[in-house]
């Protein structure tokens, strides 16, 4: 019986595993050890408009409180009209916006 191969197959993966490793180590701490660059974001001065928008509407209530106050007075004196013509006319712009855009 003649054997060609005398090489252990298990051994050679786990030594290779082992460089890789000590390669990846030294190469990290290469990393590790250079400071890493500083990244820097600047905004567009519309960015910054935008910005402050969302800041200044986020300060405002949710409720607008006056107009409550003064719908539910109309509605306990009974001077609150519906304008039948006008919810119309509401209802078709919303709609034909839902269409278009």
């Amino acid at each position: 019986m003649k054997i060609s191969e005398t090489r252990n197959q298990a051994t050679e993966v786990v030594q290779q595993y082992k460089a890789n490793e000590k390669a990846a180590t030294a190469h990290g701490k290469q990393v590790s050890g250079n400071a890493a660059p500083e990244e820097k974001v600047s905004l567009s001065d519309r960015a910054k408009d935008i910005q402050q928008a969302k800041k200044t509407i986020d300060q405002l209530p949710d409720v607008r409180e006056e107009k409550v106050k003064e719908l539910k007075n109309a509605i306990d004196t009974g001077t609150y009209r519906v304008e039948g013509e006008k919810v119309a006319d509401k209802m078709i712009g919303e709609s034909l916006l839902d269409i278009f855009v």
